[in-house]
């Protein structure tokens, strides 16, 4: 199992919606709409990093309102 944390920035004033959206999405374990240098924080998990990386792709970074992706596995040292 493969965990990460995915950061988004999104259009003026879609924070909410986006997190809606993607909360929605089989995957996504927490989405979070936030403030900061991102608007939402998503926690994620998938079998590997092939399929987070579809996950992410494919499914999250096609929500409407999305303008920037940051991928952050977590990793157990």
């Amino acid at each position: 199992m493969v965990q990460a944390y995915i950061l988004i920035q999104t259009e003026v004033g879609k924070a909410a919606e986006v997190a809606t959206a993607i909360a929605g999405i089989q995957g996504v374990t927490r989405a979070e709409d936030v403030t900061g240098p991102y608007d939402v924080i998503v926690r994620a998990e998938a079998d590997n990093v092939d399929d987070l990386g579809k996950l992410v792709v494919a499914q999250i970074q096609a929500v409407e309102g999305i303008t920037r992706t940051l991928t952050c596995p977590i990793v157990h040292i």
